[in-house]
């Protein structure tokens, strides 16, 4: 008889959490998977999925506007807020019930409580008092927002969760941050109606994506709200029914939300890390191998609560290397390295590989191609809007080491291109592939000459 009751204990049941537990049952072991609040986590509760939808929404905008370009007559549109809210929650509930239904197909066993770790092989589930006995136990419980920077009046403000719970469109909204999330709901909000200022304390939007991209993104949101970089929240009141944001320039704004959207921090607080000794780095996450183990053999980690790289996708990835590892017998890790990704603001942003700065750093000789020029579709629409692909080449090996793409469906055309980039694919692959036309894509196939070829000083 066994001397657990679980072959794997998974904490989370988020994307990674998930992924783990339904390809470890796949393999034959007994799981039970605990999950406090909703199957799916993040990205399909409150993230990723009704984000999107909520992008979508607010490009219809320009698309009624582009229309009369084409020859159409179209009305003034009206938009209903309680209805998209609607149809996007009965959305997230329908793919919750499929992750539900998923896992008890595979054969794991879902427990709706908190659970904490007691010892190496010990879990306790906080409303029932049970106690798990498992072999194995998998964090992934993710990370959560946070309110900063902790200024007067910051209670006020609302993080990306309860966004979600709005029961109407702010008629004016502040959005406080500049990385992906702070990005996307800022162009939602605009999109959508809002009156929207974007406030990052840093001189460009998107820290460690290319500069040129992160400019070209800097000039459409300029276009589209009241963009403040170099600037800082200061405190938040109540004034007049609305809320008096403060700025460290002596400015204020008035709005009826302010968003807080400035970053994550690890789920780790009361999870019985510090009972068995698992002490966590400085960004409060918790360490781990490249196999998602921690210097306690029987308890692992994936997805956000490690760190690592913070994208459902990756988290998903670990999920199923940990399974693959420990119950499939195949040893695999993933490479963090090459990662593609896209920022869904409007317009999108699609990367994969090094930017300029970062490739100079890393390779003697690098060449840029770069292609900048008006989408087919603006010709007719007269919107004033630029597409903006670049590819970096390493010259010694003629291998493509990053691709960044701002423009329409730019997070479609990396998806296909990362492809390519993760086989190592050189320039004159590129240049042999016979282009689809007429695309905006194609342009990533055609650019023959570099318009940069740039060395550090003394090589080459």
């Amino acid at each position: 008889m066994s001397a657990f009751d679980v072959d794997l204990f998974v904490i989370g049941g988020g994307s990674g959490g998930v992924r783990a537990a339904r390809i470890a049952a796949g393999y034959g072991a007994k799981v039970m998977l605990a999950e406090e609040y909703r199957v799916g986590g993040t990205c399909v509760i409150r993230g990723c999925v009704p984000k999107k939808l909520m992008v979508y929404a607010g490009r219809f905008a320009d698309e009624f506007e582009d229309a009369a370009g084409f020859g159409w007559t179209v009305e003034k549109p009206r938009f209903d807020w309680a209805k998209l809210k609607q149809r996007r929650d009965a959305e997230v509930t329908r793919l919750e019930s499929i992750y539900d239904a998923n896992l008890i197909r595979a054969g794991v066993e879902i427990v709706p409580e908190r659970a904490v770790i007691e010892d190496p092989h010990t879990v306790r589930l906080l409303k029932s008092g049970r106690v798990i006995r498992a072999e194995r136990i998998l964090v992934a419980v993710g990370a959560h927002p946070v309110k900063e920077p902790a200024v007067p009046g910051i209670e006020l403000a609302i993080t990306s969760n309860e966004v979600f719970e709005l029961e109407s469109l702010p008629g004016r909204i502040l959005v406080i941050g500049g990385g992906y999330i702070a990005v996307e709901f800022a162009g939602v909000f605009a999109a959508l109606g809002s009156a929207t200022t974007l406030l990052h304390r840093g001189e460009r939007l998107l820290r460690g994506f290319d500069d040129e991209v992160r400019d070209a993104l800097a000039e459409a949101y300029g276009h589209r709200m009241d963009l403040r970089l170099g600037r800082t929240l200061t405190g938040i009141e109540r004034r007049d029914g609305a809320l008096c944001a403060r700025l460290d320039d002596g400015a204020e704004i008035a709005v009826d939300q302010v968003l807080i959207a400035t970053g994550r921090r690890p789920n780790v607080e009361g999870l019985g890390l510090d009972r068995v000794g698992i002490d966590l780095d400085g960004a409060g996450a918790i360490p781990v191998d490249a196999y998602s183990q921690t210097k306690v053999p029987s308890i692992y980690a994936v997805g956000d609560v490690t760190n690592r790289a913070n994208l459902t996708p990756v988290a998903i990835r670990e999920g199923h290397a940990f399974a693959d590892t420990v119950y499939g017998g195949k040893p695999s890790c993933v490479d963090h390295r090459l990662i593609p990704t896209a920022v869904f603001s409007t317009p999108e942003i699609g990367v994969v590989g090094h930017s300029e700065a970062a490739a100079r750093e890393i390779y003697s000789k690098i060449d840029i191609y770069k292609a900048r020029f008006r989408p087919m579709k603006a010709t007719l629409s007269g919107r004033e809007e630029r597409i903006l692909m670049k590819v970096i080449v390493d010259c010694a090996s003629d291998r493509v080491v990053g691709v960044h793409i701002f423009g329409h469906d730019a997070g479609e055309v990396i998806q296909a291109v990362g492809i390519a980039v993760t086989m190592g694919a050189t320039k004159a692959d590129f240049d042999r592939t016979i282009a689809v036309h007429p695309t905006a894509a194609e342009e990533l196939v055609t650019m023959r000459v570099p318009e940069v070829t740039k060395h550090p000083v003394g090589v080459g």
